[in-house]
C-alpha cells in the first residue's frame, strides 16, 4: 500500500491462484486508488475497500476500515 497522495491510498489486492494444466499456485497482484478522505490508511495495513462511482480520472475505490495494522 502507498499513501504518498493526500487523501488517496494504494491498494495491492493479491490473489492466489492455481495453473489450469500445470497445477501451480501463484499470485496475481492488482493495484486501485481508493479514496482515503480522513487519511486513516498507513503503509502495510490490510484495510478494506469497496466500488463506488467515480471520483476521479483513476479513483473508483473508497476505504471502508482498517483490519490489522502493521
Amino acid at each position: 500500500m502507498s499513501v504518498k497522495m493526500a487523501k488517496t491510498a494504494v491498494v495491492r489486492v493479491d490473489r492466489r491462484v492455481s495453473h489450469p494444466k500445470y497445477g501451480k499456485t501463484y499470485t496475481i497482484s492488482r493495484r486501485f486508488k481508493a479514496h482515503d478522505e480522513h487519511g486513516k490508511a498507513k503503509l502495510g495495513d490490510v484495510v478494506v475497500i469497496e466500488e463506488t462511482r467515480p471520483i476521479s480520472r483513476d479513483k473508483r475505490w473508497r476505504y471502508i476500515r482498517t483490519v490489522k495494522e502493521s
